[in-house]
């Protein structure tokens, strides 16, 4: 099944570059729009804090919010969280999750305007999308220690969330994950005087991170802090596409490197990799690569807390 498709040059790219995705950026599709019946039929084990598997709704301020959970929680290895990217949901994570499940506990959650989720009361912040994120995390975790794995404007939410959440979050896996200047990276990118697909792109793509999105969530420049020591592995992609916009491809390409780079100041055990045949969704176009950084960092972060204890 394709599960990359697009349906304009200037939406994809505003997909990409933003690293936030905007709903319809992809075109829908029968199989693309039905929830799959691993997610749809509730398969719970039990229904306590830890050990469901399956899709439930949890109640977070009076919102219902999506949960998919697969495998079981294996002993000394923290729960893996996945963070999907702005305008995808757990669907779109469904066989990484269903694969990365083998070994270990697995969770995804649709953030509130996403996916099965309700829609936020109002806008959203980094702080209050991070509170919905702790509700998850006690939820799928318990008192278990926990992996947070983002995709693009997933891979903000988990590195600004970790550092405030040091005694639950022991380790990041960021996989193309937007940038911590995207607003700047954005504007020095592709000036206001910019027409055509590039004006497009930006005029599009700040919207989304001021929070014109059914997320309604908005994103902020700001400085990296620090979550500790924590192990952490950013993956950027390695197929330079952005390089097909006129004039400023090259520019968007560079200043997306320098964005991942940035993100390594999250921890003092931070990698940087690269995806070398990978566009923006890099759990998708080598699942292997985003697997074996994911299982790396729950096996460090596994042995770090059992040393600790």
């Amino acid at each position: 099944m394709v599960r990359h498709r697009r349906t304009s040059t200037v939406l994809a790219l505003c997909c990409a570059v933003a690293g936030v995705g905007l709903v319809g950026c992809e075109e829908s599709s029968d199989a693309d729009s039905k929830p799959s019946a691993s997610t749809t039929t509730a398969t719970e084990q039990a229904d306590n804090a830890g050990t469901f598997t399956g899709t439930k709704k949890i109640e977070f301020n009076g919102l219902s919010v999506n949960v998919s959970c697969s495998g079981k929680a294996a002993e000394g290895r923290p729960v893996v969280v996945l963070l999907h990217g702005g305008g995808d949901s757990v669907e779109k994570l469904a066989g990484f999750q269903k694969s990365l499940s083998k070994r270990d506990r697995v969770c995804s959650y649709d953030r509130l305007g996403a996916g099965a989720s309700d829609k936020p009361g109002g806008p959203q912040t980094i702080d209050s999308t991070g509170k919905v994120l702790t509700a998850v995390i006690d939820e799928v975790a318990g008192d278990a220690p926990v992996v947070l794995a983002g995709h693009s404007l997933g891979g903000l939410i988990a590195a600004r969330y970790a550092p405030d959440h040091q005694d639950r979050v022991k380790g990041l896996v960021m996989m193309d994950a937007t940038s911590p200047t995207q607003t700047a990276d954005l504007t020095d990118g592709i000036p206001e005087s910019a027409t055509g697909m590039a004006a497009d792109l930006r005029e599009q793509t700040l919207a989304v991170l001021e929070g014109k999105s059914p997320e309604m969530l908005a994103t902020p420049d700001g400085e990296v802090r620090s979550a500790g020591d924590i192990p952490v592995e950013v993956i950027q992609h390695g197929k330079k596409y952005l390089a097909a916009v006129p004039e400023y491809g090259p520019t968007l390409e560079e200043s997306w490197a320098k964005g991942q780079e940035k993100w390594l100041a999250v921890s003092t055990n931070s990698k940087l990799s690269t995806a070398e045949n990978s566009e923006h969704y890099i759990y998708i176009d080598e699942p292997e690569v985003a697997a074996k950084a994911i299982r790396s960092v729950v096996s460090r972060a596994g042995a770090g807390s059992r040393a600790a204890s």
